[in-house]
Order: C-alpha cells, then structure tokens, then sequence
C-alpha cells in the first residue's frame, strides 16, 4: 500500500526552493485552504496521472513554431487568421518554456520569486509581445472560452503577461490560445491522429495579479488555515468523507 508522504520542507514557503508560480497563484484563486495546506504545510491535493498525449502536442507544436521563428516568418495558422505577427526570438525563450524555471521575478514587496514557464511568444508589427498558449482537446462541437473552468486559461493568461512586463517587454492586451482539436472524423485510426488548429483570441486583464500576490503573502505569513471554497470538489470530498468516517 502506498502510504502518503509530505513534501520536503524545502519545498514549502518559506523553504529554499519555494516560488510563487503561475500554478499556485491559480490553485489559491481556486481555493485558499487548499493553497495554503499545499504551500504551507507541504500537503498536496490528490494528483492526476499526467496528461502525455496533451504534453506531445504541446512539444509538437514548439517545435514546429521554432522552425517559423528560426526563419522569422509567419506560421500558417498566423496567415490563415490574418494575425500581424511572427513567431519572436528571445536569448532566453527556451529558458522561459521550461517547466520549474520560467519567466522568473523578484516580488520585491513581498519578497516573493513569481515564475511562470510560457508556451510561445509571438510579436507584432508595433514590437509587442503576445503570449500564446496551446491547448489540446478533441471535441465535436464549437470550441470557445466560455466554459466556466477555462477561467483558470484565462488567468494564466494574464499572469504570463503581467510577468512579462516585469521583464520590461512591450507586451499586447491581446494573447490567443492555440487549440489543437483532435478528430475523430476519420473513417479509422491508422495510427495517427488528425488534428485542426483553432485561433481564439482573449484580451488580458492582469489588474487582479498585483494584489491577490499581495494576498497570497499574507495568507501565508498567518498561522491560521484559511475557509475553503464553496466551489472547491476537494473539500467538499473530504468534509464528506469525515462524516462517513465518523
């Protein structure tokens, strides 16, 4: 049986190899109790196996977006939508793609290390940087942002963004997720999928960012679990559980 463990003091707050990333800005905005036993108290919420086939897309596509930028030229989905931008070159892009590195910032108000690791930057015509994010799926009716859980997409937007600005980019209100829907079409598998790229756009708005980082540190600073969320499925699994239990 396996038995659960806490994580290594290192990696909570206050540890040396704890940062404020995109992630857990978003669990918080999710539900402070579960932030803090995750940050505070080294407590984790129960995992999901990973998503591969979503990673494999996600490096697919890197890839391919490499070979525009290498070239500086547009990818064909920028062409198809009539987008005024190229795939951007940066010293540190592969840094900022890298998961546990990322765009990284000094909060120097709360002393915090903000990070966040991006999927693509684009750039357009008046040298502003886009954020682009690459979400795989397969569904068969329209896709859109419109469903209550992609607010978290959208949050993550925004984040990248305002961490972008730290950096002193000029960076565009406007970002696009790149969905990359699987088909399911096709008259028979072959041992490959097929797949269509959609374009939808999103305007950010990272007013939000400043001070719920402000909040975050002083939830953290307090001995004090905070209340669950009235929406988190996690608490409410396990207020249940204890009542069964008793």
């Amino acid at each position: 049986m396996q038995v659960y463990k806490k994580r290594h003091p290192g990696w909570n707050y206050g540890g040396s190899n704890w940062k404020l990333s995109r992630s857990k800005i978003d669990l918080f905005m999710q539900c402070p109790k579960c932030f803090y036993l995750d940050n505070k108290l080294g407590i984790k919420r129960p995992s999901f196996p990973p998503f591969n086939l979503n990673n494999a897309v996600d490096t697919l596509l890197k890839k391919e977006f490499d070979i525009y930028r290498l070239n500086q030229t547009k990818h064909p989905i920028l062409e198809d939508n009539n987008i005024d931008a190229i795939p951007f070159q940066h010293e540190k892009m592969d840094t900022w793609r890298e998961n546990f590195e990322g765009i990284q910032h000094l909060h120097e108000p709360t002393g915090m290390i903000i990070s966040g690791a991006i999927d693509d930057l684009w750039i357009n015509s008046e040298k502003e940087v886009i954020v682009a994010d690459y979400k795989a799926t397969s569904r068969d009716d329209e896709i859109t942002l419109d469903d209550k859980w992609k607010d978290s997409y959208k949050r993550q937007m925004e984040v990248y963004q305002w961490l972008l600005r730290q950096t002193g980019l000029e960076v565009s209100e406007k970002g696009y997720f790149v969905y990359a829907n699987a088909l399911t079409s096709p008259d028979n598998f072959n041992k490959e999928l097929k797949f269509d790229l959609t374009l939808l756009p999103y305007v950010g708005d990272p007013v939000w960012v400043e001070p719920t980082i402000m909040k975050i540190k002083e939830t953290l600073e307090t001995d004090i679990i905070p209340h669950e969320s009235p929406e988190c499925e996690h608490c409410k699994y396990f207020a249940l559980r204890g009542e069964c239990d008793k």
